[in-house]
């Protein structure tokens, strides 16, 4: 009795485990955004903002969620990938061209990974982050209303402290994928 109800459970474990695998790997969005050659990828589900960032370079790529003036009060995720290892910061817009680790400045560090890839020039990084984390540093993302996203990456070496390649700065309604 107990071989066969361990074998029945490793068998549901082994479909759910691999059938989230697939979902993930599959990059599911309900909205898909390329502005230049940087791909903004999103869906929302259960108070979360699942995101796919994907750019043409080797080193970082970013998001913002509402800045008051350019990356100021903005909720920053930028992350790179090094030796198939995915390393994520969460950062708030401190100045117009600068950010700090939400810790540093008071807040919380909000982003769960959820993976990422780094092929054929391009790096991509998924993680998920809650739409109102209860952290001032964050801001509260409405999927109703229109968001000020910046993008972002940066040149050819995993670094956070290297500038920018490409940013942009788009308005898009989050829950309709409509940008403006």
């Amino acid at each position: 009795m107990f071989n066969r109800t361990f074998a029945a459970t490793a068998a549901v474990i082994f479909t759910i485990l691999f059938t989230m695998a697939s979902v993930a790997q599959s990059g599911e969005y309900q909205h898909v955004l390329t502005v230049e050659k940087m791909t903004f990828a999103w869906s929302t589900e259960k108070g979360q903002l699942a995101v796919q960032l994907s750019a043409p370079t080797t080193g970082w790529v970013a998001v913002g969620f509402n800045p008051t003036n350019k990356m100021k009060d903005a909720n920053i995720i930028i992350g790179y990938v090094k030796k198939g290892k995915v390393k994520i910061l969460d950062e708030f817009g401190t100045a117009t061209t600068q950010h700090k680790s939400d810790k540093k400045v008071g807040g919380t560090e909000n982003v769960t990974v959820v993976g990422g890839s780094e092929e054929n020039g391009s790096t991509t990084i998924e993680f998920s982050i809650p739409l109102d984390s209860g952290d001032a540093k964050d801001g509260v993302i409405d999927v109703n209303a229109d968001t000020i996203v910046i993008l972002g990456y940066g040149v050819a070496r995993d670094s956070f402290k290297m500038k920018h390649k490409f940013r942009t700065t788009i308005v898009v309604n989050l829950g309709t994928g409509e940008k403006k």
